[in-house]
């Protein structure tokens, strides 16, 4: 499973530079300064936290608690939720979209406490 989490911080990291690069160069040409912001918001918790799925797997191998593993998908839920429902927001201008982004915050939440509560508590594993 800690290989999962090396594979999908860094598809995550793809998609966002992808994204990011997409919202740069084509979609300031047709969004307004608002939807823009939303959209580059959506693209900064996902590098965020791509990057945090990557310490997600370092961190694996090191320490060995189940709350590591639920905090990694409490990570790949929120970059699905909340920047998945900013870049549909952004891009498609219906507001409802804007009421799944909070899950996706909480998702984010959580993770960082399992992230912590799996550091905390984890057993150190001989490297």
């Amino acid at each position: 499973m800690t290989r999962r989490f090396f594979i999908l911080g860094a598809i995550f990291g793809f998609i966002g530079v992808a994204a990011g690069a997409f919202g740069a160069h084509i979609l300031r040409d047709y969004l307004d300064a608002d939807r823009i912001s939303l959209f580059e918001t959506g693209v900064r918790y996902q590098m965020y936290h791509a990057f945090a799925l990557l310490l997600i797997g370092f961190a694996r191998r090191r320490y060995d608690h189940r709350a590591l593993f639920w905090s990694g998908w409490c990570f790949a839920i929120g970059i699905v939720l909340f920047s998945g429902s900013l870049y549909a927001l952004a891009v498609t201008g219906m507001r409802w979209l804007g009421m799944i982004a909070p899950a996706g915050g909480i998702s984010f939440l959580m993770g960082w406490l399992l992230f912590a509560w799996g550091l905390w508590k984890g057993r150190v594993s001989p490297i």
